[in-house]
């Protein structure tokens, strides 16, 4: 039986954290340094995003400067949620938190990086998210863009469930913060970046408000979900940010994110050069 070799094929899975997700923008800078592409993405959540940008073509640089641009100008970003404000004047005055409609939200703030379909994607791209009354994954690589990656980033009390196909969708981060599940399938090397983060402390209040309890029980179940399926398999690469205190929606410091996180450049670097340097073989 003859052998042969070749590259071996990376898996990149981006999870979900929701501002700290600004923390995979390194590892994508670093698959850039060594001129490699993953084989396939999975992305959950700010993962999905990311995910759907980099495999559209654009590099890690690019997506860093998106980043910047997006947040940098808070004047800026209130003009785009103006975009977004209730259609109705009554719903402005409700006593409930008002939710946003979240294809709305990447239309407004990202539809110009994002390609209609996913069999425009150069790089193949799977996105999960959660059937709220069907208790399960969802997951989504066919088909138009825009109402997956809706429904992959419907975090709870910040965004409308998504009603596609008779379902309402959800977060994907409820069933699977972390989808590098899957990837081993067709892939040699599976990458995986967790950026669910903690719950933190506010230093001017005693308690916990409604909003910081939600996002706190959430980054707690997420972890709880990571560390069960690291139990069961593990990724050749796992990186996470170091420890910070940035919450689920601190978008508006962006560039602190980045520079915390920068240090996985060099790191995913490290251990991708380690992992490739010798060609798979296969029979």
């Amino acid at each position: 039986m003859s052998t042969s070799t070749h590259a071996p094929r990376i898996g990149l899975a981006l999870g979900g954290g929701g501002a700290r997700g600004l923390a995979h923008i390194p590892v994508l800078e670093a698959f850039d340094d060594l001129g490699l592409k993953p084989a396939r993405i999975a992305g959950t959540s700010i993962g999905a995003i990311m995910g759907a940008v980099y495999g559209n073509g654009r590099s890690g640089e690019e997506i860093r400067e998106i980043a910047r641009d997006l947040f940098a100008d808070r004047n800026g970003v209130f003009s785009r949620l103006w975009q977004l404000r209730p259609k109705r004047f009554a719903d402005m005055f409700r006593s409930t938190p008002v939710q946003f409609d979240p294809q709305r939200v990447l239309e407004v703030f990202i539809g110009d990086y994002l390609p209609k379909r996913f069999e425009d994607l150069q790089i193949p791209l799977r996105m999960h998210a959660t059937d709220f009354y069907g208790c399960e994954e969802v997951t989504f690589d066919s088909g138009p863009i825009l109402p997956a990656l809706a429904a992959s980033i419907a975090m709870p009390a910040v965004f409308k469930p998504v009603l596609h196909n008779g379902r309402y969708l959800i977060d994907g981060g409820v069933v699977n913060p972390l989808p590098f599940d899957g990837l081993r399938a067709d892939c040699d090397i599976v990458v995986a970046v967790d950026v669910v983060g903690a719950p933190v402390p506010r230093d001017d209040k005693d308690d916990i408000s409604m909003l910081d309890s939600l996002f706190g029980s959430s980054q707690i179940l997420m972890q709880t979900i990571t560390k069960q399926k690291l139990k069961m398999d593990q990724a050749d690469i796992l990186v996470r940010p170091p420890h910070d205190p940035i919450r689920v929606l601190d978008f508006m410091k962006a560039e602190r994110i980045l520079n915390n996180a920068e240090s996985l450049r060099a790191v995913t670097r490290e251990h991708l050069t380690q992992l490739v340097k010798e060609p798979m073989k296969v029979t």
